[in-house]
């Protein structure tokens, strides 16, 4: 069934038709009088929805032309549904693109809601964020008082949007490895659907970006209900990883297991944790449009993209919301992120299906 986004409630779309805009020096005018749809696969009003729409104020800025930038829903299958009308649906004509969340691990386990793969579709630009775990503090007898009681848990009920959802992977190897038995939920609708269950006590363990930490749950974690536990860094094959100046209120993830078990992780598990925090640890919100564009309306794309991601008001925006300024990903970077996709190992596949389906 091809979908209307024309139909779509009003109030899931944003219009930027008249906002001041400097004219840029170069880059071609072929995106002057015309719309851009930029398709959200997520809830209106979840992190990612909200992120979108104010990027969109200052890509509509930085794209050469000044075109006019509507922002649109299209929820389903954590995603899957908005990237695969764009690899089927859209014409590449440059007016369309998909800014989502990066998932890639349904790519990685063939998830058959997910018929368009990333190398099929021409990157854009996209934005590196940090993940945390966070979970609630009485989800531990007695309570707690720091990052290393989790492992006082017995149980810990991590939700998740499904069995490929990254966020609920990441939350479960990062407590499979730790030693942490716990059980997942899937079937939410996104991020602030989790956190609504966290808060009810349904949920008590998830992971997020330490925006939205910092942000939608920062209230929760004042009060004394939630604590985070650890934020997410790469690891390279000589054990070396680069800690966070901007996140102090918990350990970097190896920090925390060394303090716990007086090493740094190791085995299939980790390994496969490893790679996943490599690829969205690195990338965490990507903007796709359909092959065979116009050079044109590519380099259009990308141009506004990258000065949107380094305009001085938004990183300004992004640090006092934060406490921390997005990274832009480049195009070469990006794309090599994806072909590492494209070819992981059949033994990180292999763990990621276990660990997911809870075994050992």
């Amino acid at each position: 069934m091809r979908l209307n986004l024309k139909a779509l409630p009003a109030g899931l779309t944003l219009c930027i038709a008249a906002l001041p805009a400097p004219a840029l020096a170069q880059g071609s005018e072929y995106f002057a009088g015309k719309t851009l749809r930029v398709i959200v696969g997520l809830e209106a009003g979840g992190t990612a929805d909200v992120f979108v729409r104010g990027f969109a104020v200052h890509l509509r800025k930085h794209i050469p032309g000044q075109p006019t930038v509507v922002v649109q829903n299209m929820t389903g299958a954590g995603g899957s549904v908005a990237a695969n009308y764009l690899y089927e649906r859209v014409a590449p004509d440059g007016l369309t693109i998909v800014f989502n969340p990066f998932h890639p691990l349904a790519q990685a386990l063939g998830d058959p809601t997910l018929r368009a793969r990333y190398e099929y579709l021409d990157y854009v630009g996209a934005i590196g964020d940090i993940r945390v775990n966070y979970m609630r503090t009485d989800a531990v007898p007695g309570g707690m008082a720091k990052p290393a009681d989790v492992m006082k848990a017995e149980t810990l009920i991590v939700g998740a949007v499904s069995h490929s959802d990254f966020t609920g992977t990441m939350a479960q190897l990062s407590l499979k490895i730790l030693g942490v038995k716990y059980k997942p939920v899937v079937g939410y609708r996104g991020g602030a659907d989790i956190f609504l269950a966290m808060q009810r006590g349904e949920v008590q363990f998830h992971n997020t970006s330490i925006g939205t930490f910092r942000s939608r749950s920062a209230a929760f974690v004042k009060s004394g209900q939630g604590i985070g536990v650890s934020y997410l860094v790469p690891v390279d094959a000589n054990g070396n990883y680069a800690r966070s100046p901007y996140v102090t209120e918990m350990p970097a993830y190896p920090d925390l297991y060394r303090e716990i078990h007086g090493k740094l992780p190791s085995g299939k598990d980790w390994e496969a944790f490893n790679w996943l925090t490599n690829q969205v640890g690195e990338l965490a919100f990507i903007a796709l449009a359909p092959r065979g564009m116009p050079p044109a309306a590519r380099e259009g794309l990308r141009i506004g993209f990258e000065r949107a991601t380094n305009d001085p008001d938004f990183i300004k925006e992004t640090v006092k919301r934060n406490g921390i300024p997005y990274t832009y990903v480049n195009v070469p970077r990006g794309e090599a992120i994806i072909r590492d996709l494209a070819g992981v190992s059949p033994a990180v596949v292999e763990t990621l299906r276990a660990a997911i389906g809870g075994k050992d």
